[in-house]
């Protein structure tokens, strides 16, 4: 095999590795950690979600694509959610910023509710050949929520004395567009899902009694 598909493969595998650092210094290196832990954690979560930016990309320009990648792409995206999200949560409320902690507690939920919604949705798509390939909305999902994710920890720790302030409109207007970027994409693969949906609801020929 070429030097190019096991540099995507470590490309896409390193992922989690590097998330896992950025939440070991969020939690155990001190509220607020000093600017060189800050620097740790803030490029740890920033390489983690570029990774996911051009890992498939290298894939498909070299041509190098493999069944691997394209089960551990979404796994690692979860782990990626599934870490930060809660990180995020934790440090706004450590920060004694609670109304900022609940919106990102609802951003949590949401991004995780679609992540299982839709795997459902597919799982229904295969039994009736429904196209299960990703869209617009995910695509879109991606692009929105990493830059948030990043922004958000960086208002949230970055040293105080430092010259670049982020004003919390800007994190607003994120968390608000990452919000409505994931009801898009429910709605999105709800309406492409819903003949296998409804066709599953309908109750067998002959009712209960042909189970008996």
């Amino acid at each position: 095999m070429s030097p190019r598909f096991f540099f995507v493969q470590g490309l896409t595998l390193i992922r989690a590795p590097l998330i896992f650092v950025f939440l070991a210094v969020s939690v155990f290196c001190g509220h607020p950690p000093s600017p060189g832990w800050f620097v740790v954690a803030f490029l740890a979560m920033l390489l983690s979600a570029l990774t996911d930016l051009f890992d498939g990309y290298l894939a498909r320009k070299w041509q190098v694509t493999s069944r691997l990648g394209s089960y551990a792409d979404p796994m690692l995206d979860k782990i990626f959610y599934l870490t930060t999200f809660p990180t995020l949560v934790y440090l706004a409320s450590r920060a004694g910023q609670d109304g900022h902690a609940r919106t990102l507690l609802v951003m949590a939920i949401l991004f995780l509710f679609r992540d299982q919604w839709v795997s459902f949705l597919r799982s229904l798509g295969a039994l009736h050949q429904i196209d299960a390939k990703a869209n617009w909305s995910g695509k879109a999902r991606t692009v929105i929520s990493f830059p948030t994710i990043c922004v958000v920890y960086y208002y949230l720790q970055a040293p105080a004395h430092w010259f670049l302030q982020l004003p919390f409109s800007l994190v607003y207007a994120l968390e608000a567009a990452s919000i409505g970027i994931n009801l898009v994409s429910i709605w999105v693969y709800t309406r492409r899902f819903w003949p296998a949906l409804r066709q599953e609801m309908k109750p067998p020929p002959g009712g209960e009694g042909d189970r008996l």
